[in-house]
């Protein structure tokens, strides 16, 4: 089974992709940046970290998945010294869910507002 979930952004129709994507029993989740109704939400790793996390949490909702189903994270930071801001807003969430997490140091995103952008990858128990 495949399912596609999207946010009615302009640029899923234009690029090409999905908000998330589900199969069988695993989620997979495109990266999403601290973008809100009026622009980026946040101006510090810590900040936005927490607001991406947040919008993720309603994506996974929407897909009937939880935090807890969440196996794989990815940050990437557009500043590698800030990691420990980030990885903060992170562990609030995740610090007992445990998933596997990398830390990729990016060149900045399309809009330099844009701090962090993070991908899960969430399964459910067979």
């Amino acid at each position: 089974m495949r399912k596609t979930f999207g946010t009615g952004s302009v640029w899923e129709q234009t690029l090409g992709y999905s908000r998330a994507v589900q199969v069988d029993n695993t989620l997979f989740i495109s990266a999403t940046a601290a973008s809100g109704p009026d622009g980026i939400v946040g101006d510090d790793f810590y900040s936005q970290t927490k607001y991406i996390l947040e919008k993720l949490g309603a994506v996974l909702a929407d897909a009937g998945f939880e935090y807890e189903d969440v196996v794989q994270s990815k940050l990437y930071l557009t500043d590698i010294s800030k990691w420990e801001d980030a990885g903060r807003a992170h562990g609030e969430v995740f610090g007992e869910i445990r998933p596997t997490l990398s830390l990729v140091h990016v060149l900045p995103f399309l809009d330099p507002e844009m701090l962090v952008e993070i991908e899960l990858v969430a399964q459910k128990s067979a």
